[in-house]
């Protein structure tokens, strides 16, 4: 696999994805709700639509949050498959914090292999792929790029990135949780952890986001004792483990696979 060329790619298709995602944010958009009563917006729709139509010089399959979910039988023969969450944090979305993400990812016999997180509001990019490691582009950085975001080649991508996780002196332990999505299990967790911990910080925020400051070094530990999918956390999944952190599946003590005959995760815990 040239993981280079398929990073760069994704990384368009995630940003392009953003664009289309920013022009419906700033509009008077309808929400839908569908049978699990979690919102959906054009936005989610375009976006996917966006994504699928950047990846299909791969002819690698796709399964995304918003498509068409091929049956087990057709998707175990897939070896490698991408999966897609076109707007993580549909909630957060209608809420208009900014606290959503698009999230591609590249998995390789139930293994991520490749992720991109992309936050289009805050404009903060997160990047890896296996044997390239783990990045960050911030705001600052990555806006004047944005634009012209197909004729910057990734070696111009990863000069302007900082490499996860990056390096904090802070002595505390911070828990990052969901801002939406709070569990009494998660309260519980984090009523254990100050037991073992001197500082306990709690921070919250939406999306993938979480994931991504455990991987940059924000946060130390982000437990989801709450249901997710595999899109809500395969791009993550491989930010974390390039930045050797990781994402414990609850029930096997082991990384989380993907691409399983039920889509629904098991609680697990990202950490650091």
């Amino acid at each position: 696999m040239n993981y280079h060329q398929l990073l760069h790619q994704t990384i368009i298709a995630a940003v392009k994805a953003g664009k289309e995602i920013l022009e419906v944010y700033d509009t008077k958009f309808d929400v839908e709700y569908k049978d699990d009563k979690s919102p959906l917006t054009l936005a989610d729709k375009k976006a996917s639509d966006k994504i699928i139509s950047e990846l299909k010089q791969f002819d690698i399959p796709v399964l995304s949050e918003e498509g068409v979910h091929d049956s087990f039988e057709k998707r175990n023969t897939w070896s490698k498959l991408w999966i897609v969450d076109p707007l993580d944090g549909t909630k957060e979305f209608v809420k208009r914090n900014g606290e959503f993400t698009v999230n591609i990812a590249l998995v390789e016999d139930n293994t991520p292999t490749l992720g991109v997180i992309y936050s289009p509001v805050f404009k903060d990019l997160y990047f890896a792929a296996k044997g390239i490691g783990s990045f960050k582009i911030d705001r600052e950085h990555f806006t004047p790029l944005i634009k012209s975001i197909e004729d910057v080649n990734l070696e111009a991508l990863l000069t302007s990135a900082q490499q996860l996780p990056i390096i904090s002196n802070r002595t505390n332990y911070v828990v990052v949780a969901s801002r939406s999505h709070m569990s009494t299990e998660t309260h519980e967790r984090i009523e254990a952890l100050k037991l073992q911990h001197k500082e306990v910080e709690i921070v919250t925020t939406g999306s993938s986001i979480k994931m991504c400051w455990v991987a940059e070094g924000i946060a130390d530990e982000y437990p989801r004792f709450g249901p997710t999918m595999e899109w809500d956390t395969a791009a993550g999944q491989a930010i974390l483990q390039e930045a050797k952190a990781s994402l414990i599946d609850f029930e096997t003590n082991a990384p989380m696979k993907y691409n399983r005959e039920n889509l629904l995760n098991n609680w697990f815990i990202a950490k650091r």
